[in-house]
């Protein structure tokens, strides 16, 4: 029986193309809706997901699970795990005595949050990384605190590929920037929770549109990771009011390093052919 919504999502996701419909309205529903399911009566779901509450019932107990209660409190234990308001972050971290710590406290933390991550993606960043490459355009997206993690992708990339691009959203753009999204592109999507909209969004489209989709996130049930082609998750972790985007950084970079090693050479000509522009426009000091 899965014991956390984690595992109940990979479970579902390993066993869905056996399931009856009726039994896959039932179980998108869950993964598609778990903070309604938590707050919810079974009567309520079933209605909203169109089936028979006997439905539910049967399917908890084919995911392993003794009745509809017990898959349900997965979901609420997931609503009750939601990070903190950083504020209340905030609130704690002035009230703490640890201030002289914090420097050191939060170099640990980012290194932990670096192993943990090295750890989930170990096979993670090369398979993306080979997605990305067979892609006749790679779309990139990250919203607020995500977006420097996002630049800082599509920047390395585009050293030695021009078919990168920011999805920025700027002044009301992103349904513009949306267009671009094809059949024949890839696109990745940057975010933790709680989630953007923007992210959100863009992952929708990008699925709707059959682009190849890579998540780089903080659970493998996120709303963009769900249905993506490839997530990557890192921890963020932090002893401060902020989640650390190291870890999610160090994600960015290491695709960039990996597509560059997979293009071979005529990667390394698009860097030098970019390095000497840059160098000859005046871009940097002699």
């Amino acid at each position: 029986m899965p014991e956390t919504f984690d595992q109940l999502a990979a479970a579902i996701r390993a066993c869905f193309a056996q399931l009856s419909p009726q039994f896959q309205a039932g179980a998108a529903f869950v993964l598609d809706h778990p903070d309604e399911v938590a707050v919810t009566s079974m009567r309520k779901v079933a209605e909203r997901a169109q089936v028979q509450p006997a439905s539910l019932v049967r399917l908890s107990q084919q995911l392993g699970f003794p009745g509809w209660n017990e898959l349900r409190d997965l979901c609420v234990a997931r609503v009750r795990t939601r990070p903190e308001a950083l504020s209340a972050r905030a609130r704690s971290l002035v009230a703490g005595n640890k201030k002289d710590t914090l420097a050191r406290d939060l170099l640990v933390a980012q290194q932990h949050n670096l192993e943990v991550t090295a750890a989930h993606n170990e096979r993670g960043v090369s398979q993306a990384a080979r997605v990305l490459r067979k892609a006749r355009h790679v779309h990139v997206a990250g919203f607020r605190s995500c977006y420097p993690v996002a630049f800082g992708l599509v920047y390395g990339y585009g050293l030695f590929r021009s078919s990168v691009s920011l999805l920025t959203g700027e002044a009301g753009t992103l349904e513009m920037q949306l267009r671009g999204v094809a059949r024949d592109s890839a696109t990745v999507v940057i975010s933790f929770a709680p989630y953007s909209v923007e992210a959100v969004r863009v992952a929708e489209v990008a699925l709707e549109k059959g682009s190849r989709l890579i998540a780089i996130t903080d659970s493998a049930v996120s709303p963009i990771a769900l249905n993506a082609d490839a997530a990557l998750i890192f921890s963020h972790e932090s002893p401060s009011f902020f989640p650390s985007l190291v870890a999610a950084t160090a994600i960015a970079e290491s695709l960039v390093a990996q597509l560059l090693a997979l293009e071979g050479t005529e990667a390394v000509e698009q860097l030098e052919l970019a390095e000497h522009s840059l160098h000859a426009k005046g871009a940097y000091l002699p």
